[in-house]
């Protein structure tokens, strides 16, 4: 499969809407990058991976309600830590299972796996923290009881 060649795309720029697909909401990729605060590489990185599919009009991609939707769930599982294989899963759930159910399982799971590492990293850094603490009291003890000024 070869890539079709973006370079004449410009930013905000809109292919004429014409016939049924006028009158559902598009959006061009520049709207959707300024919007969403992504560059457009990102969004046509997502596209490659297959998490976004922009309905294409000459060299023209023209993306959904869907498409800006699935960019906001990819948004914010990459926030929570989320892998896009994880991110994937849980689309691709959402468009198998109309009840959802195995959805919020699947998200059930992850997110408690996700909270786990979180607060065992978060245990590390506040050890690390009382050790550090502990190390720059004792230094400054030892600076001060050599007459050392200490700031």
């Amino acid at each position: 499969m070869t890539t079709p060649d973006h370079s004449r795309e410009q930013p905000g720029a809109r292919a004429p809407r014409t016939g049924p697909a006028a009158a559902v909401k598009s959006f061009s990729i520049a709207e959707l990058a300024a919007e969403l605060g992504l560059t457009l590489r990102a969004i046509r990185f997502y596209e490659a991976k297959g998490l976004i599919a922009p309905r294409r009009v000459g060299l023209w991609r023209h993306y959904s309600l869907r498409d800006r939707a699935r960019l906001i769930l990819i948004q914010r599982g990459k926030r929570m830590g989320f892998s896009l294989r994880d991110i994937r899963e849980f689309l691709d759930l959402y468009e198998a299972d109309p009840t959802q159910v195995a959805q919020m399982r699947n998200l059930l799971g992850k997110t408690r796996e996700r909270i786990a590492r979180l607060e065992a990293q978060l245990q590390d850094v506040q050890t690390s923290l009382a050790e550090l603490r502990a190390v720059e009291r004792a230094t400054r003890d030892m600076l001060g009881a050599n007459g050392a000024k200490v700031s």
